[in-house]
């Protein structure tokens, strides 16, 4: 009896911790159905995806430069997700991991050189 006593004294803060995150997330929610301004129009209810409005079979054929943008936004954001632990090792003296990072940021440059010639950031 005593054991399952200590279990419930350990378990108490997580369980208050879950009952009153699990609270403000239904307050949050309920203040936010509530408050929310409801003036819906015809260009809010519309369909719109990948930049443009869906009117047509699903099939059908669009520009290729949505998938370079997105090409785009990957080299990017993998260079900056990486960059930020390789920093603590390089500061830390390892030479392995300044070059490795170095062959990391090539290949993304290859990449942003092959999105540039092929036009991705130039708009219309």
């Amino acid at each position: 009896m005593a054991d399952v006593q200590a279990l419930v004294v350990n378990y108490l803060p997580i369980v208050i911790f879950l009952v009153i995150a699990a609270a403000l997330s239904v307050a949050f929610l309920l203040a936010s159905t509530v408050m929310a301004p409801k003036k819906p129009d015809p260009e809010k209810l519309s369909a719109y995806e990948c930049g443009f409005n869906a009117f047509d079979d699903a099939r059908m054929k669009f520009d290729v430069r949505f998938y370079l943008v997105s090409i785009l936004f990957i080299i990017f954001d993998l260079e900056v997700a990486f960059l930020f632990p390789w920093v603590f090792r390089v500061a830390a003296g390892d030479v392995a991991a300044f070059w490795s990072m170095m062959a990391f940021l090539g290949v993304l440059t290859v990449g942003f050189i092959y999105e540039w010639r092929r036009g991705a950031l130039e708009w219309e």
